[in-house]
C-alpha cells in the first residue's frame, strides 16, 4: 500500500505541474482547448489557499480571545442605587424573562417584579396606593395585606411594621424586591401560621441579663433590667404551665448564665421554641419608646441591627435552619404585646445575637419597652403591666388571640392568673439602684 500523503502535498504537485505547461506557449494553448478560464482561476487559488481557513482549534481561540475582550470593553449595567449595606448584587436587568414559581431558585441575588410574582404564584393584586417620588404599592392576599413604600426598609403586614433586608426599586414604573426579602419575609406572612394547640408543648424562657451582668437600667426608679426580665418570665412561666406547657427558664434567681449554658439548656430540653425576654434603651436618649421583635438574620441579607458588631452576609448559623419559623413565631408573639405595648417599632433582624445563632429551635427575643423613656419605664415598673405583658404571650402561644390581635373566647384562661409560685426569685425591685445608665445589648 502507498504511503499516505499528507493533505496539502496533492494540490501543491499540481499546481507545480500546470506552471511549467504556463511556460511554453504551445502548452498554454493545449490547456485552452481542453479546459475553461474559470476552472484554472479556481485550481490555482485552492492550490495557494487550501480549501480550510485554517486549524480548527486556532480559529476557536481567536474566537475565545475576541469574546474575552468584549467583555473586558463593554461598560457594565448601570447599578441599582441606595441598596443598603450588604452583598454586592447585580440590578435587575431593564428587559426581564418571564417568571415562574419553579424558576425561583434561579433567580438568588436578583430582583423580582413584585406584581409578576405575585400573579404567577397565585396570591393576590399588587395595587399602586401612593404616588409622588415615594410611591407605595400593596398587596392584598387571603391571609392579609403586605404594604411596601419604594426605596424604605420599612414595610407593613396587616398593620404590623416590619424590616426588609433590602430597599425596593422601581424598574419601568413597577415595583421590585430582593429575592430574599420574597423568600425571607413575604412567603412566611404569605403562608399564614398558629401556634401549636398540641399538648406537652416544651418551651425555654430566657430572662435576659442577670448577677453581674444587669443589663440596663430604669430612669424611674433605678431598677436593673435583669430584675424585670426575671419577673416577666416568671409570670409567663406560670400562665404557659397552666395551659399544659412545659416550661423551662435559662435562670430562677439573680445569676449570671452564660450564652452557651442558655442554648445548652434548650437543646438538653428538646425545646420547641425559645424566647428571650429583655427591655431597651436608648440612653442617654430619653425619647425612643415601643416594642421591637428580632429573630436572627437570614443569610445573605444584612441586619437590622448591628450595635458595632461585624455584619457578615455570608455567615450561616444551625438557628438559620428556621428562618421561616423565626419570622411567624416573631410576628405572632409582636402582634400579641402590641395590644399592650403602646408603640410598634417592628419586627427585626439582628445577627450578633449570640443567644439565638446556636439554637435547634425556633428562636426570638423580645425587648419589651424602653426603660430610657420616663413613661414607658414607669409603665414596665408597673406589676399589673408586666402581668399583661406575661398574658399577651400566653395568649399567642396558646392560640387564643385572633388575625387581629384581640383575645378570642378561650383566652379567659390565662386573663387574672396570679403571679407564679414556682422555683422563681426575682429579686426586690428597690434592691439595687444607680445613677449611671449601662449600655444596652452587650450581653444577649
Amino acid at each position: 500500500m502507498a504511503k499516505r500523503r499528507g493533505p496539502d502535498k496533492p494540490r501543491i504537485r499540481r499546481v507545480s505541474g500546470a506552471l511549467k505547461r504556463l511556460e511554453s506557449a504551445a502548452g498554454f494553448r493545449r490547456m485552452l482547448r481542453v479546459l475553461k478560464p474559470g476552472p484554472i482561476l479556481i485550481c490555482f487559488l485552492i492550490g495557494v489557499t487550501g480549501c480550510a481557513t485554517g486549524p480548527r482549534e486556532a480559529r476557536n481561540r481567536g474566537a475565545v480571545a475576541g469574546s474575552n475582550a468584549a467583555e473586558e470593553t463593554a461598560h457594565p449595567p448601570e447599578q441599582i442605587e441606595r441598596v443598603p449595606t450588604g452583598p454586592q448584587l447585580a440590578p435587575p436587568a431593564t428587559t426581564l424573562p418571564e417568571w415562574s414559581p419553579s424558576q425561583a431558585r434561579g433567580y438568588a441575588d436578583t430582583w423580582i417584579s413584585l406584581g409578576r410574582w405575585s400573579r404567577e404564584s397565585g396570591y393576590g393584586t399588587l395595587r399602586q396606593v401612593a404616588f409622588g417620588p415615594a410611591p407605595a404599592f400593596a398587596l392584598s392576599t387571603t391571609t392579609g395585606v403586605f404594604f411596601l413604600r419604594i426605596h424604605s426598609l420599612v414595610a407593613n403586614w396587616n398593620g404590623l411594621e416590619l424590616h426588609l433586608g433590602f430597599e425596593p426599586q422601581l424598574i419601568n414604573d413597577r415595583p421590585f424586591v430582593h429575592f430574599l426579602d420574597l423568600k425571607k419575609t413575604l412567603e412566611p406572612l404569605l403562608r399564614g401560621f398558629t401556634s401549636s394547640s398540641a399538648t406537652n408543648r416544651t418551651v425555654v424562657i430566657d430572662p435576659g441579663h442577670g448577677g453581674q451582668n444587669t443589663g440596663t437600667i430604669s430612669v424611674t426608679d433605678g431598677v436593673y433590667e435583669k430584675e424585670y426580665t426575671l419577673d416577666w418570665a416568671c409570670r409567663l412561666e406560670s400562665l404557659l404551665a397552666t395551659n399544659g406547657w412545659q416550661v423551662f427558664l435559662t435562670r430562677t434567681s439573680d445569676i449570671d448564665v452564660s450564652l452557651s449554658s442558655r442554648v445548652a439548656l434548650a437543646e438538653e430540653h428538646k425545646a420547641d421554641l425559645f424566647i428571650s425576654l429583655h427591655f431597651n434603651s436608648a440612653a442617654p436618649s430619653q425619647e425612643q419608646t415601643g416594642l421591637e421583635t428580632y429573630c436572627l438574620t437570614p443569610a445573605g441579607m444584612p441586619s437590622t441591627l448591628t450595635r458595632g458588631y461585624d455584619d457578615d452576609p455570608a455567615l450561616a448559623f444551625a438557628n438559620n435552619a428556621f428562618d421561616t419559623e423565626n419570622l411567624q413565631y416573631a410576628v405572632l408573639l409582636h402582634r400579641a404585646l402590641l395590644t399592650v405595648v403602646r408603640n410598634d417599632r417592628g419586627v427585626r433582624h439582628a445577627r450578633f445575637l449570640g443567644v439565638l445563632r446556636g439554637q435547634n429551635r425556633p428562636a426570638i427575643l423580645i425587648e419589651g419597652g424602653y426603660l430610657s423613656n420616663p413613661a414607658e419605664s414607669r409603665r414596665i415598673a408597673d406589676p399589673a403591666y408586666r402581668q399583661k405583658l406575661a398574658e399577651a404571650v400566653a395568649a399567642a402561644l396558646d392560640g387564643t388571640l385572633d388575625a387581629g390581635g384581640q383575645r378570642s373566647e378561650t383566652g379567659s384562661r390565662v386573663a387574672g392568673v396570679p403571679p407564679p409560685a414556682s422555683e422563681c426569685q426575682p429579686p426586690a425591685s428597690d434592691s439595687q439602684s444607680s445613677n449611671s445608665i449601662p449600655e444596652k445589648g452587650q450581653f444577649h
